[in-house]
């Protein structure tokens, strides 16, 4: 991957982040028959860069991930990038410094990682200041637990706010944001709390040149050729992504597909 398509250079950050990014929700210890060759390859095609959280699997993602960096003694080649801050199981927002503290901290202990290569809030509680979230952050930063911050599910104008808030007092901002971004283009959040790009935030993204690392840049299956109009099985995907213009992309998906010799996901990807 890294050998034909240029990664992306962050801020603080050793090695270079593969422009394709391996998820790793639904991992854990006990699938490492299954998971460890899914790695292993990403590795081997170019990849460098994981993306896990701390609420995955309630933290089995990162125990399994942690595990395998370990056993493949990969830790010199690969980013990990981790997220915390999400709501709890209520869903009452998490975004403190408290909660930023203990989330950074069960996660290095899950990994079994002095460091993170990046760190990112997985949702925004907009109640709370960005001077507050910044500082929290940057104290990770200064204790190198962390390498580099960003923002999962910020709106482009809280990401403007806390890099402003960041620059004014020498502080380190976010260096990457990851909203939802895919040719399928989401009818509502897919989770409460999620932000999908719209016109405004692609351009805010091309003015401030502020990486966008996509999260389900697949659009959850959406162009896997498992679904049709017809097909409603799947009752989240019929309610975020079923729509004549996201057929209609499906179908031109589809079309170049044939013509380039590839299938249509990859198509999407590209």
């Amino acid at each position: 991957m890294t050998e034909t398509v240029p990664g992306i250079r962050l801020p603080g950050v050793e090695k270079e982040v593969s422009r394709l990014i391996l998820g790793t929700d639904y991992y854990a210890p006990e699938l490492m028959d299954r998971i460890a060759p899914i790695m292993d390859e990403f590795v081997a095609l170019g990849g460098t860069t994981f993306d896990t959280a701390r609420i995955y699997g309630l933290g089995k993602s990162e125990t399994a991930l942690g595990q395998w960096i370990r056993e493949r003694g990969v830790r010199n080649k690969v980013n990990v990038w981790t997220k915390g801050a999400h709501p709890d199981l209520s869903g009452r927002p998490r975004v403190s410094k408290a909660a930023i503290d203990e989330d950074v901290e069960r996660s290095l202990e899950a990994l079994q990682l002095d460091y993170v290569d990046m760190y990112a809030l997985h949702r925004d509680d907009p109640s709370v200041d960005v001077g507050e979230i910044i500082e929290a952050l940057n104290a990770h930063i200064e204790a190198g637990r962390v390498r580099a911050i960003g923002a999962s599910n910020w709106t482009y104008r809280r990401l403007q706010e806390a890099n402003d808030y960041a620059a004014a007092h020498g502080l380190v901002g976010f260096s990457f944001s990851s909203p939802n971004f895919s040719l399928a283009k989401a009818k509502e959040p897919y989770w409460p709390g999620c932000v999908s790009v719209d016109a405004e935030t692609w351009a805010w993204h091309l003015g401030s040149k502020l990486p966008l690392l996509s999260w389900s840049s697949q659009a959850r299956g959406f162009f896997s050729g498992r679904y049709t109009p017809d097909n409603r099985e799947n009752a989240d995907l019929v309610r975020v992504f079923y729509s004549e213009e996201n057929w209609a992309r499906y179908y031109r998906a589809e079309a170049l597909a044939k013509r380039r010799g590839a299938n249509v996901t990859q198509i999407a990807l590209a």
